[in-house]
């Protein structure tokens, strides 16, 4: 279903939506954010296409990347630090833990945010501490990964080049690509295992064609027991404020100046893009004077029902 998804999304952008600036509302059907990951350039050899492709929109869009650095945006470059994760997608996490908590007073977001975090760590501990009771070894989404990975190693050829069973050389039967994998190293060509330190499927084929285990090339960070430790600490109470501490530091005053004025509408400091034309055109013209600054319901010259009933 991920194939089919990958397909209609890359022929949709190739040939129907042909303008930048354009988003996608989903579900976050699973199908839709594995063909959605595919697109990231896990590999140099995705990258290079994937450069390529911006590049034929136009030299600005390579231009702009080029200053950033590969590394601070390409997951194929950047040292497996992210662990697969991109920036926009740990950016949704905590706007999705923070929803709501936008516009308000300093003291309300700083109140949503501490409950609203509370509330996730205790939620996520319970979890991890039951999962791990139940004695399950790893978390769902790596159980649910390498299940899936072992379901895709069965169409793979396997050809062992070494006694210690740490070199191979694997082919996909349903495109004939050929990949090396070193086991020693912790090394596969399709650079998966290399971003995400978590077994790929050319990987998986290697460990079943030798029967060898494949939880020792596991990283432990993935292991329910070091999961949960990110949730050993606890939020505390904290309490009526009339019992806190008095507070002795220094006393934060507040800039008048940018404070944001009561009248009128609030002026928007967001950047543009193709979706907002109507907002780069430029000032309002009336059709029936010419005239800037005002609509053609609020023309001068718009014999309106009060100027009729005033003749």
């Amino acid at each position: 279903m991920a194939y089919a998804w990958e397909f209609f999304l890359t022929n949709l952008r190739r040939y129907v939506v042909t303008i930048d600036g354009v988003g996608i509302i989903s579900d976050h059907d699973t199908s839709i954010d594995v063909a959605i990951a595919r697109s990231y350039s896990k590999t140099e050899q995705e990258y290079n296409k994937n450069y390529q492709r911006l590049k034929e929109w136009g030299e600005a869009y390579t231009q702009w990347c080029n200053v950033i650095g590969v590394e601070r945006w390409v997951l194929a470059f950047d040292g497996g630090h992210r662990w697969g994760h991109m920036t926009t997608n740990l950016v949704e996490c905590i706007n999705y833990v923070l929803k709501g908590a936008h516009n308000l007073p300093v003291t309300a977001i700083v109140r949503s945010t501490f409950y609203r975090l509370n509330e996730l760590f205790t939620r996520k501990s319970t979890d991890a501490y039951e999962r791990l009771r139940n004695g399950f070894t790893y978390s769902k989404f790596t159980t649910k990964r390498v299940e899936e990975s072992f379901r895709r190693a069965g169409n793979i050829v396997v050809n062992r080049f070494d006694r210690r069973n740490e070199m191979f050389e694997v082919r996909e039967m349903q495109d004939g690509t050929i990949y090396t994998v070193n086991l020693a190293q912790r090394h596969c060509d399709c650079s998966h295992f290399q971003v995400e330190r978590l077994l790929c499927h050319h990987m998986l084929a290697c460990c079943a064609n030798q029967r060898l285990d494949w939880q020792v090339y596991v990283h432990d960070v993935y292991k329910m027991s070091e999961i949960c430790k990110v949730y050993k600490g606890e939020f505390v109470p904290m309490g009526d404020p009339s019992t806190w501490d008095r507070y002795e530091g220094a006393k934060v005053i507040a800039n008048w100046t940018l404070r944001r004025a009561t009248k009128g509408r609030p002026k928007s400091t967001r950047y543009l893009n193709e979706m907002d034309s109507r907002d780069m055109r430029g000032p309002r013209r009336c059709t029936i004077c010419g005239r800037e600054g005002h609509s053609r319901s609020r023309c001068p010259q718009c014999a309106g029902p009060s100027s009729v009933r005033s003749h």
